[in-house]
């Protein structure tokens, strides 16, 4: 079953996207993501979450509206990173696919790259799975890390921003 994080971040994704439904099922439970728009313009966005229960039969949970009000901070902090990047002519690396973000190769490592690292462009700074494959991002130039768009252990999608650099 998903996660209350998991179900948030994939509520962000969708937000994000031009996707207006979302399915998804695995071991008897079930997510619709539905996104409507109302007359005044702002997004709804209507989370059904059904969950098995323990003999095979079902529950459905009472719908959660989240207005485009709670979603705003999350959209704010993409604006301010998208105007930094232009006025500061940072370079992004962004996600070659879907999949998970890890900042580290295991829980116990310390992540590839931290704020004010210096890289270069075969310097691997993180890996994105998909598909149970572990892939390596590599940064493209050389560089300094300004920022680090994505949480380790975050959903990201294809073209994603995952980190700003400074080139050199």
């Amino acid at each position: 079953m998903l996660k209350i994080q998991e179900i948030r971040e994939l509520i962000k994704l969708i937000d994000e996207s031009s996707i207006e439904e979302f399915k998804f099922e695995q071991s008897g439970s079930k997510v619709t993501l539905r996104k409507n728009v109302n007359t005044k313009g702002s997004s709804v966005q209507q989370v059904n979450v059904p969950t098995a229960a323990t003999h095979a039969t079902s529950h459905v949970a009472e719908p959660t509206t989240v207005r485009q009000e709670e979603l705003q901070s999350s959209m704010e902090e993409k604006v301010v990173a998208e105007k930094d990047t232009k006025e500061h002519n940072y370079h992004t690396i962004k996600s070659p696919m879907v999949g998970t973000f890890y900042s580290a190769p295991s829980p116990d490592s310390s992540p590839y790259v931290s704020i004010g690292d210096k890289v270069k462009e075969d310097t691997v700074v993180c890996i994105v799975e998909a598909m149970k494959l572990m892939n390596e991002i590599e940064s493209e130039l050389k560089g300094e890390i300004v920022e680090i768009l994505a949480e380790n252990g975050q959903l990201v999608e294809y073209g994603q921003e995952l980190f700003l650099v400074k080139p050199e």
